[in-house]
């Protein structure tokens, strides 16, 4: 699927969010940046729901796109005049720019979902997919999952604690889905794909959002969570020697398909990726 494109590149770069301290999106940006000889920064801003229609008409003023982080995705959604497919799918934006004093809403969470899912399932997913969470990251996932080039053979099953908002989100993304209130009503056994799309693991103490002994050994699992020291449900997974990814690759992804849609130009994946500290992981292949 062809990349939107802006017509102008943005003369500046900024993410929206709250908290953003801690985000590596600026490091490898900047990267990606002094890669191919662009003279831009960017930024991180801690902005409050309150403060984003002001931040956006300062950013129109000074033609500066950017990423949308953590509670203001759909905030900004609501404020784009324009959308692409991914962010009506999702009912969120992660990336911004403008078209002639348009605010443009795109969501490239979608494809760093995708790399990660290619990764894990090179031959395709040939058995079921268990998704964990109902949430805006749940509807990234079942948004993902649906523009794979191959399709899914089995089904897909949504566990969440509230079965109407699995429904809802089923609904909303156009993605079919079997709605279920926890995991013990999954049949583990047929199950080739796990993403955990819960906020849990972000903190040290979180419980695992899964068991990972309901596993069979031809299972992967994919966590969106992303810890430096790595996350526990990923930790467990390979302790049992399973293919398994934390939410890494999906944030270079993600940012390295913005920066393409900004620039129209190929990002720099392997500058991203040494700013983190890493070699580029292979495509089809799990990351170390």
């Amino acid at each position: 699927m062809r990349l939107p494109r802006a017509t102008r590149p943005p003369d500046g770069l900024v993410l929206l969010g709250q908290p953003v301290a801690q985000s590596l999106s600026p490091l490898f940006q900047n990267a990606a940046l002094r890669a191919v000889g662009r003279d831009l920064l960017y930024t991180a801003r801690e902005v409050t729901a309150v403060d984003i229609p002001l931040v956006l008409e300062a950013c129109l003023q000074s033609n500066t796109g950017g990423n949308v982080t953590m509670p203001h995705k759909r905030v900004v959604y609501e404020a784009a005049a324009q959308r692409t497919a991914s962010a009506e799918r999702t009912g969120a934006v992660n990336t911004f720019w403008w078209e002639q004093q348009a605010l443009v809403g795109h969501n490239t969470d979608v494809d760093g979902i995708k790399a990660t899912i290619r990764a894990l399932c090179a031959e395709g997913i040939h058995g079921d997919v268990v998704v964990l969470g109902a949430g805006g990251a749940a509807a990234a996932v079942l948004v993902a999952i649906s523009e794979l080039p191959d399709a899914v053979h089995g089904r897909i099953h949504v566990v969440a604690r509230s079965v109407h908002n699995a429904d809802v989100l089923s609904s909303r993304t156009g993605v079919p889905a079997v709605s279920q209130p926890s995991s013990d009503a999954v049949h583990w056994s047929s199950v080739q794909l796990v993403i955990n799309a819960t906020p849990l693991g972000m903190r040290v103490n979180d419980p695992l959002p899964l068991d990972v002994a309901v596993l069979s050994a031809q299972s992967a699992l994919f966590d969106l969570v992303y810890r430096r020291e790595g996350t526990a449900l990923v930790q467990a997974a390979r302790a049992r020697g399973l293919r398994a990814e934390d939410g890494l690759r999906m944030l270079v992804e993600q940012g390295a398909s913005a920066f393409e849609c900004w620039f129209n130009t190929p990002a720099p994946r392997g500058a991203m990726w040494q700013s983190l500290g890493h070699a580029m992981p292979p495509a089809h292949e799990p990351r170390a």
